[in-house]
Parts: structure tokens; C-alpha cells; sequence
């Protein structure tokens, strides 16, 4: 996870469906406004393009008509995330919100081999981390058997990605010293991997952030 910043305002349709008895929050532009506020990208899993898409309910509204037709508590969201969570997971970090550390209070580790397990790491002893923790763990490693198929489908995604952006650092590492055009096309390169809009930035974050060298070299993009 990581931080994503609402627009503002909110689609005016939101309050006119809100007034009536059976109102749509999925309305006007509301669909197009997530997906380009959340980079197309789940905002849990940070899988990009995801086939399946919810507009979620960050915090379950259960009938509640100020948190079903908040603009605030719509989020975008996969299937296969938006059914973990439902409403067994509603006091998580908000990506939305900048204090909420979402990528800083929590260490991601996924190493580029086969049938390894995403671990999640609390570095905040908070109920907020903690609980956002279980549910990455949930999302990435599966509960049940289909969820367990599902979060094997989404590893292999992790897996390709992860091993793409290592190939990155190593090619650049790779470039002489005095090449400075080579180098600042692979540091370009880099920055774009580290940013909002790639996929699974979380990750790529901590394999600068957890390696001294990287970080010295990389971590001023972050």
C-alpha cells in the first residue's frame, strides 16, 4: 500500500443520489475519478489494471447513507482484495491519509524465488498496523483454498515484477562510472518504478530502503 490523494471535490452526483431512496454511488463520473485517483491500482494489493474492480467502501457503510455517499470512503479496490476485507477488516491504515504511513509503518518483503510467501511486518505497535498487516497477509498468501489459488496468481504477478526491477538496479550498477548518459536513463527508469503508478511500489520501495548501498543511491526518489 501506499499513498494516493483524493481529488477534490467530490462528484456532485454523489449528493443527488444520495437524496434519493434508492441511490447509485457508482454514478457520473465517480468510476472514472477512482481509477485515475488510485492509478488504476488496487489500493491494497497494488496490482495495476486488475481485471475484476470494486468500487469499495473503505469503511463499511451497513445501511449508513453519509458513509455509502462519501466521496472519502470510496475507494478502488480488485475482487479478490474487496472480498478478504468486506467488513472483517475496517480499522486499516488509509492510504488516503499522508499520517497514515501506510508504506513506512509496514516493511514488505517478497524474495524473487518460486513458492516463496509475501511477509508483512508490523514497525508500529498500533491496532491500525497491525490489523493492515493481517489483511496484506491475507491478500498476498490466501485464506481459503480459492483464495490461497488466487493470491498464488497474484505472487507470480509480484514475482515477475520484482525480478524486473532487480534486472533494473543490476544494469545499472553495470554502467561505467563515467557514462552519465546511460546512467541517468536507467535512474529515470528507476524513479518511474519507485513512484505511485507502478506496480507493487510498496515492494520495490523496501528493496531500496532495506539495502544501504540502494538507498544511498536511490532513496532520495521516494
Amino acid at each position: 500500500m501506499v499513498f494516493f490523494e483524493k481529488s477534490l471535490p467530490a462528484p456532485v452526483c454523489l449528493e443527488l443520489e444520495k437524496a434519493k431512496e434508492n441511490g447509485k454511488y457508482n454514478c457520473g463520473l465517480v468510476l472514472e475519478r477512482i481509477e485515475n485517483d488510485f492509478k488504476n491500482k488496487c489500493y491494497i494489493c497494488e496490482y495495476k489494471e486488475p481485471e475484476s474492480i470494486n468500487i469499495e467502501h473503505f469503511k463499511p457503510h451497513k445501511g449508513d447513507k453519509e458513509l455509502k455517499f462519501s466521496w472519502e470512503n470510496l475507494f478502488f479496490a480488485c475482487a479478490h482484495c474487496n472480498s478478504i476485507k468486506l467488513a472483517s477488516y475496517d480499522n486499516i491504515l488509509d492510504c488516503t491519509k499522508e499520517n497514515d504511513n501506510v508504506d513506512i509503518d509496514l516493511k514488505y518483503t517478497f524474495k524473487p524465488f518460486p513458492f516463496e510467501k509475501v511477509k508483512i511486518e508490523a514497525l508500529k505497535d498500533t491496532e491500525k498496523v497491525k490489523t493492515t498487516k493481517n489483511l496484506l497477509i491475507a491478500v498476498y498468501n490466501g485464506t481459503t483454498k480459492l483464495k490461497k489459488l488466487e493470491s498464488a496468481n497474484l505472487r507470480n504477478s509480484l514475482l515477475e515484477e520484482i525480478m524486473k526491477f532487480q534486472r533494473l538496479l543490476k544494469e545499472y550498477f553495470e554502467i561505467s562510472e563515467d557514462d552519465n548518459d546511460g546512467r541517468e536513463y536507467f535512474r529515470i527508469k528507476i524513479r518511474n518504478e519507485l513512484g505511485i503508478t507502478s506496480n507493487f511500489t510498496a515492494f520495490k520501495r523496501w528493496i531500496i530502503w532495506d539495502n544501504e548501498k540502494l538507498n544511498d543511491e536511490f532513496g532520495a526518489m521516494i
